[in-house]
């Protein structure tokens, strides 16, 4: 009997020199929300006729854009996206709870839950006011007690309870919440104004304001929320008369952030990273830089919003200080303001553009508020023709999901851990090619495993906004090569916004 040891050493000699991913890495999911709102943040149907492999380059027709993903170049990784829980989108929230107890859990679900592959947005990163903002329902600290600089009468349930309820069954949906809290005001007593409406912090209180702000730290550590960053002062060049506010200059911030290192560090918080300045991008360049020059060691990074200046300005900050994190925390949505422009604008300055310019994070403004953005702080003036939360809830018990929120959510969806308890994604390399390369905005990223056998996944969150010819307005798919590790597969993007993933081995 003849002996098949032959063919077997030939098929198993080819078996080897073949690239055996040809056609085991495929396009696995697709997310997809289009300009006339047909499809809004929807998973895409995956069987047999739908598969999109990844061949090699000679067997596919050429694109007139090609995505070329670089998975060796590797930049931040990111640690998520969300808004900010206010008094009143606590509030908000609460209500529905109250009135439709179905409704508010399924909205939970849908922003919050994190589960690979679940019908969910996975949002996780959420910013909380030490005491009143803008959007509370009446102006307060948490000791508002004159002249306690012992802070013996500070008490964190001077914040209404239902932010901790909320904060509570967000944290039930989502174990990789991370909390990052900061104040709009010192307590009144401290300011040279009187109020937390406006003014400045006295400079004799500025050797006791950082015990204030590690008992808020504690407070909420208490209460069973773990602090995973604070800020010192929202927008500290800003000082309005109308709701909570105060100015620090770069010396008294990094004096504040300083000493709120020491005592973090004594008190077995050193894991809460202290983040500084928290204001517009167009002094990127000045009031961070100088902070970070004034007090090199105490701050994890800097964050930035978005109302005046350009997302590039980021850049200022991050070639002083290359080493330094950067944040963006927060951009409100206006009522009245148009769907399809709001979405790329977001796209292209927020969820794209800031990542691209070395942000670690993607936060809006309230996450939930009525039709008419409120409940908005009396006599404030910082919201003038309504500010647009994620969610709109109305009165009824019903709730619509805003622009804001479509958006965020495709970013969110392409840095979410694979694995339990494992790592966000890394912002990697990624180019876009070809005579229509202008039509579209992406951006690129790779998720590790917990096993290094597992492969990894690669993710490209994409913006079609080819919608317009020659001033008339024309929604034009885009067809698409995607090149990675010598291979392309075609996609067709229509115009509004795709997330798709693909795995691979490390090694490839």
């Amino acid at each position: 009997m003849r002996s098949n040891r032959p063919i077997l050493l030939l098929l198993f000699f080819i078996w080897m020199i073949i690239p055996r991913c040809a056609h085991c890495q495929q396009i696995y999911d697709i997310w997809q929300t289009t300009w006339d709102r047909s499809t809004l943040f929807a998973p895409l149907t995956r069987n047999t006729s739908s598969v999109i492999n990844f061949s090699s380059p000679a067997s596919l027709p050429t694109s007139s854009v090609n995505i070329l993903v670089d998975g060796t170049v590797q930049y931040q990784d990111i640690v998520g996206f969300g808004g900010s829980l206010t008094d009143s989108a606590a509030s908000t929230l609460k209500n529905l709870k109250n009135i439709n107890s179905g409704n508010y859990w399924n909205l939970l679900g849908y922003m919050f839950n994190p589960t690979d592959g679940a019908n969910a947005a996975g949002l996780n990163y959420i910013r909380v006011p030490i005491g009143a903002s803008d959007f509370s329902a009446s102006v307060y600290s948490l000791d508002d007690s004159n002249g306690d600089t012992s802070f013996s009468k500070f008490n964190i349930n001077r914040t209404p309870a239902y932010v901790f309820e909320v904060l509570k069954d967000i944290q039930s949906i989502n174990y990789l919440m991370k909390v990052h809290i900061l104040p709009w005001s010192p307590p009144a007593w401290m300011k040279d104004s009187g109020t937390m409406n406006g003014g400045s912090l006295r400079t004799d209180m500025v050797s006791f304001y950082p015990t204030y702000l590690l008992k808020a730290v504690q407070g909420f550590q208490g209460m069973g929320i773990p602090i995973f960053a604070i800020s010192l002062q929202n927008e500290p060049q800003n000082s309005n008369p109308t709701y909570p506010s105060c100015t620090l200059i770069p010396d008294i911030e990094g004096q504040i952030g300083t000493a709120l290192r020491s005592l973090l560090n004594s008190n077995g918080l050193s894991n809460v990273k202290i983040v500084g300045y928290e204001h517009n991008w167009n002094n990127a360049g000045t009031y961070p830089v100088t902070l970070m020059q004034d007090s090199p060691t105490a701050f994890a990074g800097v964050a930035f919003h978005c109302y005046q200046g350009n997302v590039a300005s980021q850049d200022a900050f991050h070639n002083a200080y290359p080493s330094k994190e950067i944040y963006f925390t927060e951009c409100s949505g206006s009522l009245g303001s148009d769907w399809w422009s709001d979405i790329k604008w977001y796209m292209d300055n927020l969820w794209i553009g800031a990542l691209e310019h070395n942000a670690k994070s993607g936060l809006m403004w309230n996450i939930a508020l009525d039709g008419n953005g409120n409940p908005e702080l009396p006599g404030s003036n910082s919201c003038t023709g309504g500010c647009r939360a994620l969610v709109t809830v109305n009165s009824g018990g019903s709730y619509s999901l805003n622009q804001e929120f479509y958006a965020m959510a495709h970013a969110s969806k392409a840095i979410l851990p694979k694995d339990y308890g494992g790592p966000f994604g890394t912002r990697i390399g990624v180019s876009v090619t070809g005579s229509l390369a202008w039509s579209l905005r992406v951006g690129a990223f790779v998720t590790r495993r917990n096993s290094a056998s597992d492969w990894l996944r690669y993710s490209i969150t994409v913006l079609n906004w080819n919608d317009n010819t020659s001033g008339i307005w024309s929604p034009t798919p885009v067809t698409t090569s995607i090149s990675f590790n010598g291979m392309q597969a075609t996609y067709t993007f229509p115009v509004g916004v795709t997330t798709l993933w693909w795995y691979a081995p490390s090694s490839s």
